[in-house]
C-alpha cells in the first residue's frame, strides 16, 4: 500500500501523537502535557504520514516572533513534532515531510525556521545550522559565593503561587525578548507550557515553585521558577535546587533570585539548564572552576526566504559583500546575493552577477544568523570560503552581535 501525506484533521489528533510518543521511545507523556499540546497543535500547519490507518510520520509548526539582531521581532515557523515510525525509516518519509513542510513555509510570511532537535545530526542536510547555544550549570554552592552588584539587598524577594504570579512573570520575559538574539516571543498559550508540573516529571523534586523580586512600590521586577530536589547522605543533607527560569532585567534583582536560590535551606548545589552561554552568574561566582558547566545546542534555525531573512535584520558594522550560496534543497536561495547595510545597521539583501566575495551554504548562513557563531570561526573549520581578501573579516563583523543568541525553552 503506498504511503499518504495529508494535513492533519482533528480527529486523527490522538491517532497522531501516540505515533509520535512511539517515535520517541514509546514513554506516553502524562496528561497535563498532552492536553497543553494538544491546545498549542494548529492542524494546519501539521502533516501526518499514514499507511492504511496506521500513523507512521509526522511533522507540525508552530508560528512564532523571533528576536534578531537590532531587537526586531521576526516571524518564523517554530518546527516541531518530527517522528518516523520505526517501521518506515530509511523510506524517504523524513525527506518528504521536509520538503513539504519547506515548500509550504515558503508561501508564507515566514522567512524562517527553527527548531529545537532531539538529534541535531539529523537537519544540517535540510539547510538547518545550529545558531544559539545553552550552558547547564552545575554549582557547589558550599564552596561558590556570590560578589553582588549594590542594591542587593534592597530588593525585596516573595514567595508566590506559580499561578498566580503568572502574568507578572509576563510582563518581566516580555520585556527581555528584544534584548537577547534568539528569544521567542511567547504567543498566546504557550505561557502555560511553564507551569506544566505533573507529578510523573518531578524525579522526586518538589512541586513547582515560584518567587518574584520586587521594588520599592511592589511592582515585579523579576522572577525564578525552580524546584527543590531532598537528598540525605550520612553525614547530613544534599538537596539540590533545580532551576527552571530566571529572569530580571535589573542587575540588583537578578543578583537576588541568585542569591536566593544559593541560600535555600538542606541544599549544596543549584543546577539549571538552559541558561545562555554568556549568563551574567558567571561573573558573580567566587570560584569559576567550582561553576561546572555544559554547553550544547539550543536552536537550529534555516533561512527559508534568504533576502526576506537578511534583510529582516540589523547589522553590527558597515558590509557590502556578495555571497555565493549554496542551497541544494531549497533551490531558490541559491546563488550570488549583495548583502548591503549602512553604519545604522539597516540591511538590503538582492540578486547580484558581481563576483562573489565569500562561498558557503546556506547552512553556514543560517548558524551566523543571529551573531553568536562567526563566520571566522566557520572559515577556521573550512565551511566559509573566502574569495576576496578582507572580506571575510569584514562580513563576520557585521553578523557578530554583543550578546549571545539564546533559546531559554524549548518547542
Amino acid at each position: 500500500m503506498a504511503l499518504e501525506m495529508r494535513v492533519l484533521k482533528w480527529n486523527e489528533w490522538d491517532v497522531w501523537f501516540d505515533h509520535l510518543e512511539l517515535a520517541f521511545g514509546g514513554v506516553t507523556e502524562p496528561a497535563p502535557v498532552r492536553e497543553l499540546f494538544r491546545s498549542l497543535t494548529e492542524p494546519g500547519r501539521s502533516l501526518g504520514v499514514w499507511d492504511g490507518e496506521d500513523c507512521v510520520g509526522s511533522a507540525s509548526a508552530f508560528g512564532f516572533r523571533l528576536s534578531v539582531p537590532g531587537g526586531a521581532l521576526v516571524p518564523v515557523s517554530g518546527v516541531t513534532m518530527v517522528g518516523v515510525a520505526p517501521t518506515h525509516r530509511r523510506r524517504g518519509v523524513l525527506t518528504s515531510l521536509m520538503r513539504r513542510q519547506l515548500d509550504t513555509i515558503r508561501t508564507g510570511e515566514e522567512p524562517i525556521a527553527v527548531l529545537t532537535a532531539s538529534e541535531p545530526e539529523i537537519y544540517g542536510r535540510f539547510g538547518y545550522g545550529t545558531a544559539a547555544y545553552s550552558t547547564a550549570l552545575d554549582i557547589d554552592t558550599t564552596r561558590v559565593r556570590l560578589s553582588v552588584p549594590p542594591g542587593t539587598d534592597a530588593v525585596r524577594l516573595r514567595l508566590v503561587a506559580p499561578e498566580k504570579a503568572l502574568a507578572d512573570c509576563e510582563r518581566v520575559y516580555a520585556g527581555l525578548v528584544a534584548a537577547r538574539p534568539g528569544m521567542l516571543a511567547r504567543q498566546p498559550g504557550w505561557e502555560r507550557q511553564a507551569l506544566v508540573d505533573a507529578p510523573e516529571l518531578r524525579g522526586g523534586s518538589s512541586p513547582l515553585k515560584c518567587v518574584v523580586a520586587e521594588d520599592p512600590e511592589g511592582g515585579v521586577i523579576g522572577y525564578a521558577r525552580y524546584r527543590v530536589k531532598p537528598d540525605w547522605e550520612l553525614i547530613g543533607s544534599d538537596g539540590k535546587v533545580e532551576v527552571d527560569e530566571v529572569h530580571a532585567p535589573d542587575p540588583a534583582a537578578y543578583a537576588a533570585l541568585w542569591r536566593y536560590l544559593f541560600e535555600i535551606d538542606l541544599t549544596w548545589h543549584v543546577r539549571a539548564t538552559r541558561r545562555p552561554v554568556d549568563d551574567p552568574l558567571l561573573h558573580l561566582v567566587s570560584d569559576i572552576r567550582r561553576v561546572r558547566a555544559q554547553q550544547r545546542d539550543a536552536l537550529h534555525l534555516r533561512l527559508v526566504d534568504l533576502p526576506a531573512a537578511l534583510g529582516a535584520r540589523a547589522y553590527g558594522a558597515a558590509v557590502d559583500v556578495v555571497l555565493e550560496v549554496e542551497d541544494a534543497f531549497c533551490p531558490w536561495n541559491a546563488g550570488r546575493w549583495r548583502l548591503t547595510a549602512g553604519a545604522d545597521g539597516a540591511a538590503r539583501c538582492v540578486r547580484s552577477e558581481d563576483a562573489a566575495d565569500l562561498e558557503l551554504s546556506v547552512r553556514e548562513l543560517g548558524s551566523a544568523y543571529l551573531g553568536g557563531v562567526t563566520l571566522t570561526s566557520l572559515a577556521a573549520a573550512g565551511r566559509v570560503r573566502e574569495l576576496r581578501p578582507g572580506a571575510l573579516r569584514e562580513a563576520s563583523r557585521a553578523f557578530a552581535g554583543d550578546v549571545a543568541p539564546w533559546l531559554p525553552h524549548n518547542f
